[in-house]
């Protein structure tokens, strides 16, 4: 009897369990046929939110009549925040609710703000009434206001909020499916996540030519209902994947972890005694390369029995050497022993929370890339606006554009999965081939050819608008939008290294308690990317303006912006952004190729 309970003991995913809440199995949950659930679902999800939000900012111009600076700080504004609240759903995952139950709720969260955009978007007496930019018989344009502008902002922060728990929960959903303590587990998950942006790419593509054209020439109540239809489908397939999933038991708030060890360490004295060990030292490598070898010749069993020998070793170690300081929250307990029962620190504690600590100057250093990727939806937009769209007897929408980008990820992302990564696995003999860290240095340097590429193709599309007399003519200029596609394009291959490498850095480098609030990190980057966007406009107008000047980014059109000055400035941001990210990548120690020495 006590050899069939150790069995099945041995066959259980230990903290996890299915969607009614019972122990999950192994070889009945979990792996890639549930990940691959998940894959479909993101098509779906990231259809319904770009195909509003690649194109929104023509539909604020156009039928709530802002200006274009007003129309592109909205977007920055709305598709920052929906990023944001990424950090929400990531953390109610994490502490109190299943990914499974976020991602059910949110999506019915966004369903309910793209119903209140539609039906506003179909009823004319919900809109502002038309109006002429133009000298003319129709009444001069106002900006929406009053309870028709509530409800505008009613429906898209209802969707932001909702697109923000999506995003903090289905990831690491997906990403949990695999085994960790097993390299093939570990393979897999890289592979899943390479293909999340695969998928996301997908939505992204059927949005920014489908949905867009719908917007374009048949009404934006059909381009809301789309995205309405499309997260409301995803609903039933993710959750034809329930008898498979392995769902992530809640430990709690990481953050009272986090709290915890940084009084620890402001109460404990400095020096003070050294905490009882076994000698061993918690050490850590330069590149992600898998905690033991061993782990491919064991059976399932064995490797929870490793696993548990492992922790129980961390926990009678010392900590390690990095950010040594918080080594003081080990010892408080014996230096404040009244407070011991609220203040008792162990190892692998402190160790969770150097590894927070850590990765924060990573997630800094990615927010000026992001910023440069806002203008993909702002300004790259109005730019490809004023051009020639035509190719052939086809007029592109200019919210298409991203069309260049997408499917350049869509045909990256599948030969970097089976044949760059292979290949560097050989070269290096390194279970990763490529680490995080250079991914994501590898998008930094793409992000800052973007921005000089699009401050020269600016140049050019006003040198032609100046050469043909058309300054101040709202006809397109007699230019092709294929310029804009070079921006388009190092900006798309930045954001597949970037995002990839980011989603899997985060996730693998994270403790196990907080894995769904440190994926977040990724979503929330872009979110500040996008504020960021926001204050660089502000700031460069305001400094500019001074003295009697016309600031760089504002005039009767695009044509009057200094547009590639501002490009030039992100160019210089972006690459004192990447020294910023190389000085302390080359310092970073990866938690998961960590080795306890003895």
């Amino acid at each position: 009897m006590e050899g069939g309970g150790a069995a099945r003991g041995a066959e259980r995913w230990e903290g996890y369990v299915d969607w009614r809440n019972r122990p999950a199995t192994r070889g009945r949950h979990g792996g890639m046929l549930a990940a691959s659930f998940v894959l479909v679902v993101e098509v779906l999800e990231n259809l319904a939110f770009l195909a509003n939000a690649s194109n929104l900012v023509t539909y604020l111009m156009g039928f709530m009549h802002y200006s274009p600076s007003q129309s592109a700080t909205t977007v920055t504004n709305f598709m920052g925040t929906a990023f944001l609240l990424a950090l929400l759903g990531g953390f109610l995952s994490d502490a109190f609710f299943t990914t499974y139950t976020i991602y059910i709720v949110s999506a019915f969260i966004e369903f309910m703000g793209l119903v209140i955009l539609t039906v506003q978007a179909r009823t004319p007496h919900l809109m502002p009434p038309p109006c002429s930019k133009s000298a003319g018989g129709a009444p001069p344009c106002a900006p929406v206001s009053g309870a028709k502008k509530a409800m505008l902002f009613a429906g898209l922060y209802l969707t932001a909020l909702g697109v923000g728990g999506i995003k903090g929960s289905l990831p690491s959903h997906g990403a949990e499916q695999f085994d960790e303590h097993a390299p093939r587990g570990r393979k897999a998950r890289s592979t899943f996540f390479n293909y999340f942006v695969f998928c996301l790419s997908c939505g992204a593509l059927v949005a920014v030519t489908f949905a867009v054209w719908v917007e374009d020439n048949r009404g934006w109540q059909w381009g809301f209902g789309i995205s309405t239809i499309a997260i409301l489908l995803s609903v039933p397939v993710f959750a034809a994947g329930s008898g498979l999933y392995r769902n992530k038991v809640p430990t709690g708030s990481p953050l009272t972890t986090i709290a915890k060890v940084l009084l620890a360490v402001a109460l404990a004295r400095r020096g003070g005694a050294q905490s009882a060990s076994n000698g061993a030292v918690i050490d850590r490598a330069p590149s992600p390369t898998g905690s033991t070898d061993m782990k491919d010749y064991c059976k399932p069993g064995e490797m929870m029995e490793i696993a548990d020998a492992a922790a129980a070793a961390a926990d009678q170690a010392e900590p390690s050497r990095e950010l040594a300081f918080l080594n003081r929250a080990v010892r408080c307990q014996e230096e404040q022993p009244q407070q011991n029962g609220r203040l008792a620190c162990t190892v692998q504690e402190v160790e969770d929370v150097k590894i927070v600590l850590m990765v924060l100057p990573i997630f800094f250093s990615t927010i000026m890339l992001n910023c440069c990727l806002a203008q993909l939806s702002t300004f790259s937009v109005e730019q490809a606006a004023t051009m020639d769209t035509r190719v052939g007897r086809l007029t592109v929408p200019p919210a298409s554009l991203p069309v260049f980008p997408v499917t350049f990820i869509i045909l990256l992302a599948p030969v970097y999965d089976h044949v760059i990564v292979p290949f560097a696995r050989r070269v290096t003999g390194t279970e990763m081939g490529i680490s995080h860290l250079q991914r994501i240095g590898t998008g930094l340097v793409l992000s800052i050819v973007a921005m000089a590429v699009a401050a020269v193709v600016e140049v050019k599309r006003k040198n032609v608008a100046a050469d043909s007399g058309m300054l101040d003519s709202p006809k397109p200029l007699p230019i092709s939008f294929f310029w804009i596609a070079f921006q388009y394009l190092f900006l798309g291959s930045a954001d597949l290294f970037t995002l990839a490498g980011l989603l899997e850095f985060f996730f693998s480098e994270a403790p196990s308690r907080m894995r769904s609030l440190a994926t977040s990190l990724s979503w929330a980057s872009l979110a500040l990317g996008y504020y960021l966007s926001s204050v660089l406009v502000s700031i460069v107008n305001s400094a500019t303006g001074r003295g009697g000047h016309r600031p760089w980014l504002q005039g009767a059109s695009l044509n009057h912006y200094h547009l590639e000055r501002f490009y030039w400035v992100m160019c210089v941001l972006s690459t004192l952004n990447y020294l910023f990210f190389l000085f302390w990548a080359i310092r970073y120690k990866y938690r998961n190729a960590g080795v306890i020495k003895g």
